[in-house]
């Protein structure tokens, strides 16, 4: 045993006498622990049996043998090379040593989600390859599948088996052309049942290499059944959605992906052509994306000047970007940005960038408050990886709003149910009414479904305007979702609102950049007394 001092073998005798006090089975590096920090209470004072006192022993000196270390590197004094060498000693005893067979797989993958989940950042962590091809795919703005969007039950409901269900087809896609329809369920795929199989594993037998084929079994309605072979193809993740809103130019951001800048310029290509004369960029619910999507969209429209600011621990690598002299929407043309609390990363970039710079109005709730840069890297000899923050950025007026996130100019709540309302909402959730009621009637006008929920609302005691929204979004969910919702949604009709009344440019005179509403909000603390 690797003892090398006097002190390590009084350790080793009090750790031992104390480890049959209290049985072999108490964890032994605690009591090392609390004997070199003096905090041991006794337990008992009975005398140990020698083979109590051998088995102590024993086990004390193996983490010796293990993990040789002294009092003051226990606390931390390590170097990064020592703590390598004493988790690779550790990993090999483990696979020697534990009781069971245990892969060598599991305890690298444990090991690394420890590693990284030390950190305390949401926003770090190991990448398993599985998440690494997911990753890649939604970041590079494609990749090789059918172009359906699906969801899976976890288990089996009502009797029926868990099998994939369409949610419904991407246009002038694979699965679109040959013909797969909303609510049709995929039974197998390449003769594997899908009941068995994870959403992982399903998504992993869909895509694939564009051009290699895929063979479905499809069931439609009750007993329908019939197979469709689908030849994969480059599938674009959808990115954005555009419209015209009268003579507003209406443009949906749905992530950040080195597609969006296009798509962005064919949807003002699209107002252009119909003589726009303002514009609404909404990017609620868009979690992010790529840094350079976000200031080629900022791009459009800022004529130079800086855009976003990136920080990290080493000076060198700070860096500011800028946007070019040319914009694609006209300086003076108004815009309002749609912003709420599930606007984040690349989001905010683009909404601080055009808030600070004067250029757009904001309207909504809070955004979520994401002000970190995160960088992933692969890991040589596998698919896996690990995503890690790197830095974080700051808005052209020099403001960080990480966990604090980007205020509106006008704060517009959407309508939600209360803490009052969650006991009558789960009966009718449970009651799995409207999902049912809609799958019946998919075509439901705006007068039915407010028909309908006046009926629900009399039986459950909720709100009829959010019973409205509830079925409008089980409608969207069952087919191709509209481009807007102008009935059901309050906080773009309060952006039509100021752009049509006139207000756009007095309004924008009493905006404040981010820092100037955070000096006054630190102006407005109280002194600590």
């Amino acid at each position: 045993m690797l003892m090398r001092s006097r002190r390590s073998r009084a350790v080793v005798s009090r750790v031992s006498r104390l480890g049959a006090r209290e049985g072999v089975d108490y964890p032994v590096k605690l009591l090392y622990n609390k004997i070199m920090q003096k905090q041991v209470f006794l337990l008992t004072n009975k005398k140990m049996t020698p083979i109590l006192w051998w088995l102590s022993s024993i086990a004390l000196g193996v983490v010796l043998m293990v993990t040789p270390v002294s009092y003051a590197d226990a606390q931390g004094n390590q170097s990064p090379k020592q703590y390598g060498a004493i988790i690779q000693q550790i990993l090999e005893f483990i696979q020697n040593h534990y009781v069971d067979e245990v892969d060598a797989k599991t305890l690298y993958e444990g090991a690394m989600n420890g590693m990284l989940n030390a950190l305390q950042d949401p926003h770090s962590s190991f990448l398993s390859s599985r998440e690494m091809l997911d990753l890649t795919d939604t970041t590079s703005g494609a990749f090789g599948g059918v172009g359906l969007y699906i969801s899976k039950p976890v288990e089996a409901k009502d009797g029926k088996p868990p099998y994939v269900e369409v949610a419904a087809p991407m246009e002038d896609t694979p699965g679109w052309r040959a013909g797969i329809n909303a609510g049709d369920l995929i039974i197998n795929i390449d003769g594997e049942p899908t009941d068995a199989l994870s959403m992982d594993e399903v998504l992993e037998r869909l895509r694939g290499k564009p051009g290699a084929d895929v063979t479905v079994l499809i069931r439609r309605g009750a007993d329908i059944e019939f197979p469709v072979t689908i030849t994969r193809a480059v599938i674009e993740v959808p990115t954005a959605k555009y419209a015209m809103i009268g003579d507003t130019g209406y443009l949906k951001l749905l992530t950040f992906t080195p597609m969006t800048s296009e798509r962005a310029k064919e949807a003002l290509a699209y107002f252009r052509a119909r003589n726009y004369k303002a514009l609404i960029l909404d990017v609620r619910n868009n979690y992010g994306g790529l840094l350079n999507a976000a200031i080629d969209v900022c791009d459009l429209f800022l004529d130079g000047g800086a855009v976003v600011s990136t920080k990290s621990r080493i000076p060198r690598e700070n860096r500011v970007f800028y946007a070019r002299k040319d914009v694609a929407v006209p300086v003076d043309m108004p815009v309002v940005v749609l912003i709420n609390n599930a606007s984040a990363s690349a989001s905010e970039i683009v909404a601080g960038a055009l808030k600070d710079r004067g250029r757009a109005y904001l309207v909504g709730g809070r955004s979520y408050g994401k002000g970190s840069v995160q960088q992933v890297f692969p890991i040589q000899g596998g698919g896996d990886g690990y995503k890690i923050t790197v830095a974080r950025y700051y808005t052209p007026s020099d403001v960080n709003i990480d966990k604090i996130g980007i205020p509106p100019d006008r704060e517009v709540k959407a309508p939600e149910f209360s803490d009052e309302d969650m006991p009558n909402l789960k009966a009718l959730v449970e009651a799995n009414e409207i999902p049912a009621y809609v799958k019946e009637r998919p075509n439901l006008s705006f007068a039915e479904i407010s028909a309908y929920a006046a009926r629900l609302s009399a039986k459950y005691s909720l709100d009829a305007d959010l019973l409205r929204i509830l079925i409008r979004n089980e409608q969207n969910r069952m087919a191709v979702a509209p481009v807007y919702d102008f009935d059901y949604d309050v906080q773009l009709r309060e952006a039509v609102n100021i752009i049509n009344g006139g207000s756009y440019k007095q309004l924008m005179r009493g905006t404040k950049t981010l820092r100037q509403l955070q000096d006054e909000a630190e102006t407005d603390m109280p002194a600590a007394s």
